[in-house]
């Protein structure tokens, strides 16, 4: 099929029309294309035609029968259109309610099939009835292409005025007219290595399935077809991915210096060794600046594995050359903790340092284009326009699932001359399919490796009755020297939500220990006023210091041993065992308590369990994503990954393996797909409106 049938109008397809196509719209369908990929949401097996007189009285049932009489019976609140008909073995009427316009499509004689819900009629003499079924008029002989009733019948999200039987009907004929025109853009080999259908047979068994199709496979989307679309996707993302990432071995890259004595004076500084892990992510991402083409790594590793320092190491590196280095983080109080940690970190090697968020920077602005500034801390702000680079060599992003494809690719053009390394960080662990989804175009390294000397946290699960013991738990801490953290999900009460909140608790925590320093911090205190409490309960000056989430990440206080989360039961699990992450850090037992109030939903105490049952990150990220689902997990829309409408990644992993192995090889071997023209019109079309894949010409 070519380009342009693809792109073909629906209006110009026969039995649709302007005012139909106007309706198809609101459903986002407005090509040929559209439509062959708007698929069903659900399947009912109306293959069965059973006698009336055996027909059950659960589920949907289909009976056959030759029609006796028809007409509109009349009562206070309905008009209701009666048809009576027999099959030989009893009768059955069908009834609609206020659909006057029923009585023209049927006339005494007909024969046809009905599918619903059958009772009885119990107001009339008894008797079999169905209310508002489908139904098909079949005529003389049978009719070979019945779309309503006895098959698997697919049901598609419909809009106002275009009802269910419409659009059914109107998608038989789509699939009807494309099914065979298709042209198969997957290379012969493929389909013959992994015995796929093909793509014509695919669609036409996920629109309208054969009678042998097994319903609940096809309800799952695990049928051969459905696999084939999904294959189809994930082979379409990945090819791009692969372009994207082969493009840059063309690109000019920044060879950073080869002498290291910022990073060895920065080692130097540091009160701990860096472990086995770190040194050898240290070691790929220098190689990586010291040759010619753009570094674009992401690094992986769990809560407290110190991805922080191996970046700042980097960022070091590349002032040590002559370049500006960019962190941009996802939330202004993180770019701030951020800033704080690292212009401690350097104090005394020469580095000057700014911080970049919304707030006002007209003067911070011309010192970053004069190159006065080595590193620059940010927001989303790093990307605008009016933030000019002087040398820019290194970009950081502090990723925390929030930015994508798109966001990375505008920081890139933000070097002057050549494109600047890449460094990608993820604030927890991401499953190993959904990396490959988000980050499969760049290369990746894993801190596997926690700091020698840490001991595993206890972690428990209390309910609000047990507050008691829980406060005299930590009073017994404190007395032994140790911190706490306190961390409630929002800073004040709100009649809306109920939620107990930081503000009005640390007053009544200082009537349960008045002789504790009890400190408060969230996100609505100005910066400095953040940063002296948060260096007070550094110093030891506070025992207990009560937060919202706006300790989830990037402070670092060893002697902290007790985390109590008030209300768990509203965070999610990312968030949980950042919290969590906060304390552990020092040479005693720490513990973390999960406190929740009222019943537990069914996730929620789903995702309590996994924190009380695990500790490593990796695999917490796993069974989050299995217990929200790709979208919820991550909006593939905002990261600048095309939509899934098949595919999902929990489920389809090994296609995912496999489409990524052939993408990646028929790119190897063809770049630019000028030996599969219907491959690269696809990708193209997968990929439009998100990153450009192919250069134009």
């Amino acid at each position: 099929m070519t380009r342009d049938i693809y792109e073909t109008p629906v209006q110009y397809i026969k039995g649709i029309g302007p005012r139909r196509a106007k309706l198809l719209q609101r459903l986002g369908i407005k090509t040929l294309l559209d439509a062959l990929y708007y698929l069903p949401f659900r399947y009912e097996d109306r293959c069965v035609i059973r006698k009336i007189a055996e027909v059950a009285h659960e589920g949907i049932q289909t009976v056959e029968g030759e029609i006796l009489s028809s007409g509109i019976r009349s009562t206070s609140r309905f008009k209701i259109f009666e048809l009576l008909i027999n099959d030989g073995s009893g009768l059955l009427t069908g009834k609609w309610f206020n659909q006057p316009y029923m009585e023209k499509l049927f006339r005494k004689g007909d024969r046809v099939l009905l599918s619903g819900i059958v009772r009885m009629d119990n107001y009339r003499g008894g008797g079999y009835e169905m209310h508002n079924p489908d139904f098909e008029v079949l005529g003389k002989g049978i009719d070979k292409n019945k779309i309503h009733t006895s098959r698997i019948v697919p049901f598609y999200r419909t809009t106002a005025g275009l009802g269910t039987r419409t659009l059914r009907s109107i998608m038989f004929s789509i699939i009807g007219f494309a099914s065979e025109k298709i042209d198969d853009f997957l290379p012969e080999y493929i389909l013959k290595r992994y015995n796929l259908p093909s793509l014509g047979e695919a669609l036409r068994n996920v629109h309208f399935p054969e009678e042998d199709a097994g319903l609940e496979e096809i309800n799952r989307g695990t049928s051969r077809y459905h696999q084939r679309l999904a294959f189809d996707e994930l082979l379409l993302l990945q090819t791009g991915l692969a372009v994207l990432k082969r493009g840059r071995k063309n690109e000019r890259g920044i060879s950073f210096k080869s002498g290291r004595n910022l990073m060895k004076g920065l080692l130097e500084r540091l009160t701990f060794e860096l472990t086995g892990a770190q040194k050898r992510v240290v070691n790929e991402i220098v190689r990586d600046m010291e040759a010619p083409l753009p570094m674009n790594r992401l690094i992986q590793g769990d809560v407290g594995s110190g991805k922080t320092v191996v970046a700042l190491l980097a960022m070091v590196h590349a002032v040590e050359s002559g370049y500006q280095a960019a962190l941009m983080a996802p939330t202004e109080i993180l770019a701030e903790q951020h800033h704080i940690n690292i212009s401690r970190m350097v104090k005394g090697l020469n580095i000057r340092t700014a911080l970049i968020t919304g707030g006002v920077r007209e003067r911070l602005d011309d010192e970053i284009a004069r190159g006065e500034v080595d590193v620059i801390v940010g927001t989303h702000a790093l990307i605008q326009e009016e933030v000019g680079f002087h040398k820019l060599g290194l970009v950081i992003i502090d990723e925390q699932h929030r930015f994508g494809v798109m966001q990375r690719a505008m920081l890139r053009k933000k070097g002057s001359f050549n494109i600047p390394d890449v460094l990608v960080m993820t604030a927890t662990p991401i499953p190993r399919t959904l990396s490959l989804t988000l980050y499969g175009d760049l290369d990746c390294s894993v801190i596997d490796e926690l700091p020698p000397g840490r001991r595993p946290v206890v972690t428990k699960l209390f309910n609000e009755g047990t507050k008691g013991r829980l406060y005299g738990f930590i009073r017994s801490e404190v007395k032994k020297g140790r911190q706490a953290y306190i961390v409630y999900p929002a800073i004040e009460e709100s009649e809306k939500t109920n939620l107990k909140s930081a503000i009005p608790a640390r007053e009544g925590l200082e009537k349960i220990f008045p002789d504790l320093n009890i400190g408060l911090i969230h996100g609505r205190m100005k910066p400095q006023e953040r940063e002296d409490v948060m260096g007070a309960f550094k110093d030891g000056k506070l025992d207990i210091l009560v937060s919202t989430t706006v300790v989830e990440v990037g402070v670092d206080v060893p002697n902290a041993a007790i985390m109590l989360v008030v209300h768990a039961e509203r965070f999610g699990l990312a968030q949980l065992h950042q919290l969590r992450g906060r304390v552990g850090r020092g040479a005693h037992q720490s513990y973390c308590f999960l406190l929740y109030y009222g019943r537990l939903s069914e996730e929620a105490d789903r995702r309590l369990q996994v924190m009380i049952k695990y500790s490593d990150g990796f695999r917490i990220a796993e069974e989050d994503f299995s217990i929200r689902g790709p979208g919820e997990f991550f909006g593939t829309r905002q990261a600048g990954i095309p939509d899934f409408k098949v595919a999902n990644l929990i489920r389809d992993s090994r296609i995912l393996d496999a489409a990524r192995k052939e993408a990646f090889n028929i790119i190897g071997n063809d770049p630019s797909l000028s030996s599969f023209p219907q491959l690269r019109g696809m990708v193209k079309r997968f990929w439009q409106g998100k990153v450009e894949i192919f250069r134009t010409g």
